[in-house]
């Protein structure tokens, strides 16, 4: 069957804004109608949304350690399947503990999505010489973002609570999945080979690498899951929480293509330490400035950054992967997972201290440090033979 470079990337995008925009950061802006509802505390929002993170880092491990393996495609609709239909299945219930499972689940299935599907996208746009169409796949996390953010604006707005808004936007991530059957059907090459001899080994540069990495997911998480709660109870900015969302996937959109730009030009490493940094003042400001013009230009730099980030930290662990002779796959799993580890941790902990201190501030400002230690970590990688 011929590769057809357009449908593969657009249905990467679709794919990835029914996983991760929606599946995976819907549950941002639907939380301040969930706390409002059930009164749930800071702690109870904290652990919902670190058991989701911990099923991301457990589905990364299994495909870092090979326990899951075969055919790539197949993977990929099974993990989106289960992401999107727990993300529906929210609706169903009004238990912490059972939010906690389901979050689970689906965040167990979004990492094997992220695992095969961008090993499978990868490789097909770089077989039909079009890796350049590989910006098209990680947009989808800011076109889920900003699209399911206008939806639940649109639905609050006319009254419809939080059981609404999760059936809604979990029927839109449903739609994308019939979607992507299509645009990336079955080919030859979706169950790979057995990995060469050789190929279990790991470039040294992959240590400083992957600590940034688990470091980036730490920093970006806390701003991420509680941005659209921290403009809500900040009395001077509470009026733009309807748009907060909106602004972070309007970011997102071309951090891709910027970031991969900038890299480029200065290298994907600097690149990467650039982009921490720029984040880490966005994270600052969110809880420093309560004006909402800073607000916003926070909320576009979080948002111009944590997907560009996740983004260049995937193509330098697969250069890396390609240059020591190691299967790129491991590689994106074992950085995915060292990932979840961070931004497991960065959730729990923040409603733990938000719940003693009564703001997310600490939290905040502890998460921009290690982004800025993070981008140090970074400048030390030194990429070519």
């Amino acid at each position: 069957m011929t590769t057809r470079p357009l449908s593969v990337a657009i249905g990467g995008l679709i794919a990835m804004a029914a996983v991760m925009g929606i599946g995976r950061f819907v549950f941002t802006p639907i939380l301040p109608s969930m706390v409002d509802a059930l009164s749930l505390t800071k702690s109870e929002a904290g652990l919902i949304a670190a058991a989701n993170y911990l099923g991301y880092l457990l589905g990364a491990l299994a495909g870092a350690t090979g326990l899951v393996g075969g055919n790539r495609r197949r993977w990929m609709l099974w993990g989106m399947a289960v992401s999107v239909m727990t993300t529906a299945a929210m609706a169903a219930t009004t238990s912490p503990s059972a939010f906690m499972a389901l979050r689970f689940t689906g965040g167990l299935a979004s990492a094997l999505f992220m695992v095969f599907g961008s090993a499978l996208i990868f490789e097909r746009l770089a077989a039909a010489k079009r890796s350049d169409l590989s910006f098209v796949f990680f947009a989808g996390v800011g076109t889920g973002i900003a699209g399911s953010a206008l939806l639940v604006a649109a639905l609050s707005a006319a009254g419809i609570g939080w059981d609404g808004q999760w059936i809604a936007t979990g029927g839109l991530a449903i739609a994308g999945l019939v979607a992507i059957v299509w645009l990336i059907p079955p080919a030859p090459g979706d169950t790979p080979p057995p990995a060469p001899p050789g190929g279990s080994r790991t470039d040294r540069r992959m240590i400083p690498l992957s600590i940034a990495y688990g470091l980036f997911g730490f920093g970006y998480v806390i701003t991420t899951t509680f941005m659209s709660a921290i403009v809500r109870q900040t009395p001077e900015i509470a009026h733009i929480e309807p748009y907060i969302w909106v602004v972070v996937g309007l970011g997102a959109l071309p951090s891709v293509a910027f970031w991969s730009w900038v890299g480029r030009r200065v290298g994907n490493p600097a690149g990467f330490a650039l982009a921490c940094l720029v984040e880490a003042t966005g994270v600052t400001i969110t809880v420093l400035v309560p004006d909402p013009a800073a607000v916003l230009v926070a909320a576009v730099m979080v948002g111009g950054t944590f997907v560009g980030i996740t983004a260049v930290g995937l193509f330098v662990a697969t250069d890396l992967a390609r240059g020591s002779g190691a299967d790129p796959r491991r590689m994106i799993a074992l950085m995915t997972g060292i990932f979840g580890i961070g931004q497991m941790i960065g959730p729990a902990f923040a409603g733990y201290v938000a719940e003693i201190t009564g703001t997310f501030t600490a939290p905040s400002l502890i998460a921009a440090g290690a982004l800025v230690i993070g981008a140090g970590l970074a400048l030390t990688i030194r990429m070519g033979k």
